[in-house]
């Protein structure tokens, strides 16, 4: 436990290192209250019956869920803004706790006035996609420990997290709420092994190339945020690059996730759902692949309820199908001969929060399990050995600066 902590607190002294050198000391006076910073740390352990989620979890407990991520914000000009975040984030097998750019972009208000602005943003974008994308990286701003894997797979997290390209928005403000949309398009981060992985399998000896990423996303708020509607429509277009001895061929994979959200906020409770509908296209890898055209769905019911100024309740329903048309897996499994519950998952979740003070945060969350679609491969390497029903224990202590 001492040598887990100790990498934990090695990586945040490197992140916090970083920071002086992005910004000189000198600056933080000169710049005064048009620079911000801010952090975070947190720390999750995750036991589970069966199967492993965020590393070697199986009736044993799992150190290998950990966040650490300093984030800054210099708005250069009234009009101009500069963001950046650098993240270590440790998930079991599907990320190593490498410091990365999460997000860096320039923001550029091109016009503004009392009935809304519209602008552009440059650089490594993050993605809309849902409610939650962009604000996943922070603890505090998650609805729980982790989000409905039916709809933001962690293990696919760095493929939709950001994007290098640009984006341009519009927000309007009126009596009856405020409307905002985006564009964007970018190159999604493929250049990562857990990229790779994902999609084709354990040790890939070939990569993945992608085209620009188109991301549309509106959102409309009324009655001050009461409630929000949205509806994201996102494309990716992937090309596998087989290596040598590869087996694969040079296969495309083609996914477009189409999602509807919606979201009641009360004075002690909120009720969200989410519903999507991806497209997904797998062609050309050859005969040792799983070819085809399918059609995912995926939505959860979402409840919170705040039972005192500090404590939170969360009780949640999540479904995800790989494929709609072949929604018990049989159709799969007779064409594999792997477990038809791979291709699936309803998860019931039951959570509670409590914020020590309003930098410290704890929680802890237990998940009912039928199925394994959202499992990462890299925690467990042989399907043959998942067990279709399982449950999950996290607990998790963040805090942040």
């Amino acid at each position: 436990m001492y040598s887990r902590f100790a990498r934990v607190a090695s990586r945040a002294a490197l992140l916090g290192a970083l920071v002086p050198w992005a910004v000189p000391v000198g600056a933080l006076d000169l710049l005064d209250g048009d620079l911000q910073v801010h952090g975070f740390v947190s720390l999750g352990l995750v036991n589970t019956t069966d199967n492993n989620f965020f590393g070697q979890s199986d009736d044993r407990v799992s150190k290998d869920f950990s966040e650490i991520g300093i984030n800054g914000s210099w708005r250069v000009t009234p009009d101009v803004q500069l963001s950046a975040e650098l993240l270590s984030r440790t998930a079991g097998g599907t990320d190593d706790g490498s410091a990365r750019l999460d997000y860096g972009l320039v923001d550029w208000t091109v016009s503004s006035s009392e009935e809304g602005r519209g602008g552009l943003r440059l650089g490594r974008v993050k993605t809309a996609y849902g409610l939650y994308n962009k604000t996943r990286d922070m603890p505090f701003t998650r609805p729980s420990i982790v989000l409905p894997q039916s709809i933001y797979f962690d293990r696919t997290r760095n493929l939709t997290v950001s994007a290098d390209g640009a984006e341009i928005y519009l927000e309007r403000y009126g009596e009856a709420g405020t409307l905002s949309a985006s564009l964007a398009l970018g190159q999604p981060q493929t250049n990562t092994e857990a990229a790779t992985v994902a999609l084709v399998g354990l040790n890939p000896p070939g990569h993945l190339d992608s085209k620009l990423a188109p991301d549309f996303q509106a959102i409309y708020e009324g009655a001050g945020g009461k409630y929000r509607l949205a509806f994201t429509a996102l494309h990716l277009d992937l090309r596998y690059r087989p290596g040598y001895g590869d087996r694969l061929g040079s296969g495309r994979f083609k996914l477009t996730p189409l999602i509807f959200s919606a979201q009641y906020n009360a004075e002690n409770w909120s009720l969200t759902s989410e519903y999507a509908s991806r497209r997904t296209s797998v062609k050309d890898f050859g005969r040792f692949f799983y070819n085809g055209d399918a059609t995912g769905e995926s939505y959860y019911l979402q409840g919170t309820y705040r039972l005192a100024p500090k404590w939170e309740a969360l009780l949640r329903y999540d479904v995800y199908y790989a494929d709609r048309g072949d929604r018990d897996g049989e159709d799969f499994s007779a064409a594999t001969r792997l477990p038809g519950f791979t291709r699936f998952a309803k998860d019931w979740t039951f959570g509670v929060r409590f914020d020590v003070t309003p930098q410290f945060m704890l929680r802890a969350e237990v998940h009912r399990v039928n199925g394994s679609g959202f499992l990462a491969v890299q925690d467990n390497p042989n399907a043959r050995d998942l067990r279709q029903y399982w449950d999950n224990f996290m607990l998790l202590g963040s805090f942040r600066f």
